[in-house]
């Protein structure tokens, strides 16, 4: 029998990036624009990327990484203000296991010509899959690239 267990953890991620807001939260809208920055390790091989971005709206992520492991981000959007802020839940989960239940809030603040965006995130870790460290890396990672795709 699995050992039923939840950890949870919460991690706050700050970037500053040269572009209004408005730019920054254009990033995140279409399926076009998030595909250029928030995917997978170099080498994923996408299964289906989908993006309904509105409040009461989806998404998902879904593919096989370079090394065999399959990830799948499934989300919902709860709020989406433009130019301001987004939240939603997310599922992930990994060879068809879930690891956790998240809820990530994306601030969008006008800093002199730029963007100081703030993302919290809760995360509910899930039966061993304590590793909020981890998804903090990774989370961090992606802001990186969202950052050079802005920056180009």
């Amino acid at each position: 029998m699995t050992d039923r267990n939840v950890v949870h953890a919460t991690f706050c991620l700050e970037r500053i990036y040269p572009v209004p807001p408005a730019r920054a939260f254009a990033a995140w809208a279409t399926a076009e624009a998030k595909a250029a920055w928030f995917d997978g390790p170099e080498g994923t091989e996408i299964y289906e990327r989908s993006l309904d971005f509105r409040s009461g709206g989806a998404e998902r992520l879904w593919g096989r990484h370079a090394g065999g492991k399959v990830s799948d981000f499934q989300a919902r959007y709860f709020e989406v203000i433009p130019d301001s802020r987004i939240i939603y839940g997310y599922d992930m989960y990994v060879d068809g296991l879930k690891l956790s239940v998240s809820l990530a809030t994306i601030e969008f603040h006008a800093q002199g010509q730029g963007t100081r965006l703030v993302m919290t995130e809760q995360g509910a870790f899930l039966d061993g899959y304590d590793d909020a460290g981890s998804r903090e890396h990774g989370t961090s990672w992606l802001l990186d690239k969202l950052g050079a795709v802005l920056t180009r």
